[in-house]
C-alpha cells in the first residue's frame, strides 16, 4: 500500500503527526509513534501499541532474547489501545487531553526547539 509516511490529524486542541511504516494502512495499524502538537507550541511523544501486538512483540523476543527473552515490555510514551488504526489512537488522545488538560505531563513532553 503506497502512502505518505507521515499522517497529520488535526483536532480542536491539537494536531498529531503518526509516523507510519512503509506497510502500514491507517485505518488498522497497531503499531505507531507520534508527535502530538497543542497549538501554543507544546509537543508531547506517544507510542501506540495494540494488546494484540503487545503480545505478539513480546513472543518474538522470548526467541530473539531481547527484554531479558521477552519478559518485559518498557515503553516511556505508551497509549495502548484495544483496536487498531489512527482513528482510534486519535480518539485515545482527545480523551487523553480532555482528561488532563493541555498542560499534562501525562505523556512525555518534546523539547521545544529554538527554531520552532
Amino acid at each position: 500500500m503506497a502512502h505518505e509516511p507521515l499522517v497529520v490529524v488535526e483536532t480542536a486542541d491539537f494536531s498529531v503527526t503518526y509516523v507510519l511504516g512503509l506497510d502500514d494502512d491507517p485505518d488498522t495499524v497497531e503499531d505507531v509513534d507520534a508527535v502530538i502538537r497543542a497549538r501554543d507550541g507544546k509537543r508531547w511523544s506517544a507510542s501506540f501499541l495494540t494488546p494484540r501486538k503487545i503480545a505478539e512483540l513480546m513472543d518474538r523476543w522470548s526467541t530473539t532474547g531481547e527484554c531479558a527473552d521477552g519478559l518485559y515490555l518498557q515503553i516511556p510514551d505508551l497509549v495502548i489501545v484495544r483496536e487498531g488504526g489512527l482513528d482510534a489512537m486519535t480518539r485515545a488522545l482527545v480523551d487523553l487531553f480532555g482528561e488532563y488538560g493541555m498542560d499534562t505531563n501525562v505523556l512525555p513532553r518534546v523539547d521545544h526547539d529554538e527554531d520552532d
